[in-house]
């Protein structure tokens, strides 16, 4: 974590207090906060890590904020602020993004108007009730037309999923430019996370005009906005902004790893750079005017000898020590991976039949899959109670029978109600294969409430795994709350498995948890969550979550064949 990031969060912590008219001491405290930090020449973790050094010795961080410093340096996150968001709508906090609408109009919009969201604030500017208001007037509604514009293109992400099927269909284009020797996606997307703010195209073609000619052909393409010698930006259709830069191949893997980032993974290099005396870029590496590595990033990687890192792990969470100690991770991949166990049928809401679910597994030459229709809470997608369940299951065993290489586990998806009791009776659970327990409502109960629910279904003997553990939707909506660290805790001793939901607006566990989960000892199930023969494709979204949190094949119970997966199920 970076100055940067850190003076950020003091500043939005500053707005999140002024909003709920806190303490203007303790709003000027972080401000004061944020700009020392922001001013600092050196990076708070050098200074952490100096044992001499002392935080509070700094211009305004006293003992406080020097501990949350600390914190948010030691774990990635900030408590305090992560409290203070769950207090101020989400809408209420965008609004504080749009250019010239500050913490304390956004407070009274919110008090006299009642606007707490981007689209009730549009609404009210184009009705012109905001000039009823002490402090605004035409020209404010004006700025913040404009604003609202901007900020949407500011803020737009896309999911993994969908930024891939453009990143695909771009690549393969300017592939066939002729010319062109390598095409590759860098950015966020290279390194696989779960929503892409824009792709970053790097090529290699002597004719630089003639690739911008071919993108500015792409058929998705909306407008070109800029132009240059080597580079070039367009925006298509949907919003997505490509970046297409052109580079000689003497340079190309330097620029791949510049523009693949993390900022943060880069500094790293370039300090590395640095006490060796050479100097990093995206052209290269230099011993003063000499290039002497840039043409791969293995060669790059080696000249500030380190070996190289797959782009997933290249967040600054220690992997270029782990590089050096020859500790990296041997990350999952996709051919790891034995069966699917997390899957629907017409039985209840998926849209592909049993037997044509069954061939589509057949055909990913998966050894097992688990058919996990939904029980009965789930009325919306006529959830099975006991006797349909039963029935169900006696299809798939009917199936089984005439199916060869390819074992079909009799499973469920079983809801964990809103009083702590399972969805189905011991006996019935005590037939299934595979069972794994999910939180479909409810979602607003208090943290120690969904904590004990969670816990309920843990300790259960028939309970293999949770399923979308934290419940998010991503851009949509946060997890409910419990206590991470009882509940790994509690996976690891009762030998539950905690699932990676591979549907792309999941993506349930996120990486970071991943993370806690294996330095539990937790192990993890991906499931795709299918409800459609396509949806079996979103395995290959879940490993990028899981090798962004350093999964090797042994952390991943279906990354094992049939017969040592059955020895890792709760006995």
């Amino acid at each position: 974590m970076e100055n940067p990031e850190i003076a950020q969060a003091f500043d939005e912590t500053a707005d999140l207090l002024e909003i709920q008219a806190a303490n203007q001491f303790r709003v000027r405290a972080y401000r004061s906060a944020a700009r020392t930090i922001r001013d600092l020449a050196e990076p708070l973790a050098d200074m952490v890590r100096d044992p001499k050094r002392k935080l509070d010795d700094l211009p305004s961080i006293g003992k406080d904020l020097a501990g949350k410093i600390t914190t948010g340096l030691r774990t990635g996150r900030f408590p305090f602020l992560d409290e203070l968001r769950q207090q101020v709508p989400a809408g209420l906090r965008d609004l504080m993004k749009i250019p010239g609408l500050g913490p304390k109009k956004a407070r009274v919009l919110f008090n006299q108007l009642h606007i707490d969201s981007t689209a009730k604030l549009l609404r009210a500017v184009q009705q012109h009730r905001l000039r009823e208001l002490k402090g605004f007037g035409a020209r404010t509604e004006e700025n913040i037309l404009q604003g609202l514009s901007n900020i949407e293109q500011i803020t737009r992400r896309v999911y993994l999923s969908d930024a891939k099927i453009y990143a695909d269909a771009v690549t393969r284009f300017l592939a066939a430019t002729p010319g062109v020797q390598h095409v590759d996606v860098a950015g966020s997307y290279r390194r696989r996370k779960e929503t892409v703010g824009d792709l970053d195209i790097l090529v290699t073609c002597a004719d630089a005009g003639r690739v911008m000619d071919r993108l500015a052909a792409f058929g998705d393409v909306a407008e070109v906005l800029a132009r240059g010698p080597t580079k070039m930006t367009v925006r298509l259709r949907t919003g997505l902004q490509m970046d297409l830069r052109v580079v000689p191949e003497e340079s190309y893997g330097a620029a791949l790893l510049y523009f693949t980032g993390s900022k943060a993974h880069n500094i790293l290099l370039r300090r590395r750079a640095l006490q060796r005396h050479l100097k990093i870029n995206e052209y290269g590496v230099f011993r003063g005017q000499r290039l002497i590595a840039g043409k791969t990033e293995e060669e790059v990687y080696a000249a500030v000898g380190v070996p190289w890192i797959p782009p997933e792990l290249r967040e600054d969470r220690g992997e270029i020590d782990k590089a050096l100690a020859g500790e990296l991770p041997l990350l999952i991949e996709l051919e790891d991976i034995c069966g699917d166990l997390h899957m629907h049928t017409t039985a209840t809401d998926g849209r592909a039949s049993l037997s044509e679910m069954v061939q589509a597994a057949a055909k990913r030459r998966y050894g097992y899959i688990a058919i996990t229709d939904h029980s009965k809470r789930v009325t919306m997608a006529r959830g099975l109670d006991a006797r349909r369940l039963r029935q169900h299951w006696k299809k798939i065993e009917r199936l089984q029978a005439q199916t060869r290489g390819l074992a079909i586990l009799k499973g469920v998806e079983l809801d964990i109600l809103e009083d702590g009791r399972m969805d189905l009776p011991d006996d019935v659970l005590a037939e299934a294969d595979w069972v794994v327990a999910s939180i479909h409502y409810g979602q607003n109960q208090s943290r120690e409430k969904i904590t004990q629910r969670l816990l309920n279904a843990i300790r259960h003997p028939h309970v293999h795994a949770i399923g979308h553990p934290t419940g998010r939707l991503i851009g949509e909506r946060k997890g409910y709350e419990f206590d991470l660290e009882t509940i790994l805790k509690a996976a690891a001793d009762y030998g539950c498995m905690m699932e990676l939901n591979c549907q792309p607006s999941r993506l349930d566990l996120d990486d970071v948890t991943l993370m806690a989960a294996k330095a539990h000892g937790v192990k993890i199930v991906l499931g795709t969550d299918a409800h459609a023969v396509e949806e079996l494709a979103f395995m290959e979204l879940g490993i990028s979550q899981a090798r962004r949190a350093g999964l090797e094949p042994s952390d991943v119970a279906n990354a094992q064949p049939l017969r040592r997966f059955r020895q890792m199920l709760k006995q």
